[in-house]
């Protein structure tokens, strides 16, 4: 299939209810150099107004009328685009000045490429303890793993038009923000297309997370749906989330727990849940000094715990899954609303 040299980029954002974080995107949307061809803004039954300020930035605003999920809001606005890119950027994100010139670059230096995604950078907007802690995760996550992509990311990802009309966009079937990225990556590389993550496109998460938000995206959202996708698929990756220093983890923070909670019957097993912590600290030294880089040794230290139970939790999920997997239909529609 020939593409031509120079690529025209639509900017597609889905936003609910965007408030202040939204005003950030469009702003840095405005700052972009070069800009993009166009800039749609999906209105996904919003009552806040998001979609006068989006008209205020000068984008193409399309308005749904009840609020369907970000799957529905991307396909509606890829399909009003004209662009050969769709350059898909979250409401909480704001883009790095040289976004845009970073997607259209990837595509015209590499013809065979289907989509490329990026990562959230190294300076979460939300200042809280939490909101920085997940951010951060995440980017550690994204610039350490492999440059040839198994997944899609909406928040900072791109695509070809053409591939993702004819793949069929996102499955519109997961009502809330869960993982219908990944779910169009799996079927990008089951179609034989080339997926990058290109380390130096990145975007400002401007989200604030909270204990019950983290962990209610973290496990209902993500963990459970991506568990029943990988075991539809038969396709488990190593990398990202998924690699083999993680797995060993979850099943070293599961027999610390088991050892720590035994032990207050026999005390005699505290000893092997003291042997358990120092390959669980030096498997993830790693991610641990790159937090002390980013805040120091405390706020390190305080990652620790955290960090252990997004393993307890993604192991529980993984467990919760397989059962789901084994003894009822599954439904994804099901999983993304569980609350």
């Amino acid at each position: 299939m020939h593409y031509p040299k120079e690529l025209s980029v639509s900017v597609v954002i889905p936003v609910h209810n965007g408030g202040e974080s939204f005003r950030q995107c469009l702003s840095s949307l405005a700052q972009a150099v070069p800009q993009p061809d166009e800039i749609i803004v999906v209105a996904d039954g919003d009552s806040d107004g998001s979609w006068r300020l989006a008209k205020e930035f000068g984008a193409k605003v399309l308005r749904l009328p009840t609020c369907g999920g970000p799957a529905r809001a991307r396909n509606w606005g890829a399909r009003g685009a004209s662009g050969d890119i769709i350059f898909f950027v979250d409401a909480d994100v704001a883009i790095a000045p040289d976004a845009v010139s970073e997607v259209a670059r990837a595509f015209e230096q590499d013809p065979e490429l289907a989509a490329v995604i990026g990562s959230y950078d190294d300076a979460p907007g939300a200042k809280n303890f939490l909101s920085q802690y997940k951010n951060l995760l995440h980017h550690y996550t994204h610039q350490t793993a492999q440059e040839e992509g198994f997944t899609f990311w909406g928040a900072v990802g791109a695509i070809r038009r053409d591939i993702f009309l004819a793949i069929g966009g996102f499955d519109e079937s997961y009502r809330l923000p869960s993982i219908e990225d990944i779910e169009l990556g799996y079927r990008l590389k089951k179609a034989g297309h080339r997926i990058r993550l290109c380390k130096t496109l990145q975007g400002k998460h401007l989200k604030h997370w909270g204990v019950v938000s983290l962990l209610r995206a973290d496990f209902f959202y993500r963990a459970i749906p991506w568990t029943a996708l990988i075991l539809r698929s038969r396709n488990l990756p190593n990398d990202l989330n998924l690699g083999l220093s993680s797995r060993i983890s979850v099943v070293l923070t599961y027999i610390l727990v088991i050892t720590l909670a035994a032990s207050c019957w026999w005390p005699s097993l505290l000893p092997i849940a003291a042997i358990v912590i120092s390959p669980l600290l030096a498997l993830n030294a790693p991610l641990y000094r790159f937090f002390r880089s980013k805040h120091g040794l405390a706020f390190a230290l305080q990652t620790i715990p955290w960090h252990w139970l997004y393993y307890f939790y993604g192991g529980l999920a993984f467990t919760i899954g397989v059962i789901r997997h084994l003894f009822y239909r599954y439904s994804p529609e099901t999983d993304c609303q569980i609350s």
